[in-house]
This record gives structure tokens, C-alpha cells and sequence, in this order.
């Protein structure tokens, strides 16, 4: 599949945005203060971090060391101050994390990702993930069964 860009409007941040998934995928984060302000929040963390790009760089840095997570861009939108992005996030289970019996089970989890631009750097972020779909997927859950229509 290829990644197509839609946008709206121009973005001067958009480089900055793909930069956070590349250095994700290259597993070096170093370009992380570079991209985002001295005051950005991860809306999107499941645990509280501090403000700036050093908090930022901590939960990058745990789906980096710990997850492993790859991502796949599927589409960009951007408008004046927004750029969301709709990526597949690719992955192995780790104990830790989604219980042992999951633990080494690869999963596949489809997740979008909103950010506030100021500039050409990211100020804020939001993000949704299928997180039920990855338990359903490492056996942490069974999934539901499906009724039967009426005829």
C-alpha cells in the first residue's frame, strides 16, 4: 500500500510530524527536541509526563526500547494548525505490558495520531489506538461472537 498526502492546507510543521515516525522506525530519537516545542504535552501517553520535549522523548523511548513498535503511515491531513495522521502500528507483545500470555505474539494495531502545530514544530499530542483489537489479537481477550440475524 502507498501513502497517499491530503492536505487541506499547508502545514510548515508536516516534515516535523513524518520526522517522529521516521525516528521511531529508525529507533533513534535524537532529532525529538528538534521537532516539537519547549512546552509540548503527549495528550496521548498512558502515563503522565512532563511537559517538553524530554517527556516526549520518554514514552518514544519506551515504544522504541520496549514495544519495538514499527509504523506504517497510511494518510496525512493537515490544516493551518492540525496534522493527523493515520498510521498501523506493527508490534511484539512483552510480558510487561500485555500479560504473559501474550508475551511474543506479534500484533498489528491500527491508530491515529492528531497534533497542534505552532510553527514548523509540534505543540501537542492526541492519539487513539485499536488496543482491543491487539488484545483480541496476543489471546488476551476472546473475541465476541457475532449474533445471528433474524430471518
Amino acid at each position: 500500500m502507498t501513502t497517499q498526502l491530503a492536505t487541506a492546507r499547508p502545514n510548515a510543521a508536516l516534515p516535523a510530524a513524518l520526522a517522529v515516525f521516521e525516528a521511531i522506525n529508525a529507533k533513534d530519537l535524537s532529532r525529538i527536541p528538534d521537532l516539537v516545542t519547549g512546552d509540548f504535552i503527549d495528550h496521548g501517553s498512558p502515563v503522565p509526563l512532563p511537559p517538553g520535549p524530554d517527556g516526549y522523548r520518554r514514552i518514544l523511548t519506551f515504544v522504541v526500547d520496549v514495544l519495538a513498535i514499527q509504523y506504517t503511515i497510511e494518510d496525512i491531513f493537515s490544516t493551518d494548525d492540525r496534522i493527523v495522521v493515520r498510521a498501523v502500528a506493527d508490534g511484539v507483545a512483552v510480558a510487561a505490558v500485555h500479560g504473559q500470555q501474550a508475551a511474543g505474539k506479534p500484533y498489528r494495531m491500527n491508530s491515529l495520531h492528531v497534533y497542534r502545530t505552532e510553527g514548523e514544530r509540534l505543540a501537542e499530542h492526541w492519539a487513539v489506538r485499536d488496543e482491543y483489537a491487539v488484545m483480541i489479537q496476543t489471546g488476551v481477550l476472546t473475541p465476541p461472537a457475532l449474533p445471528i440475524p433474524a430471518r
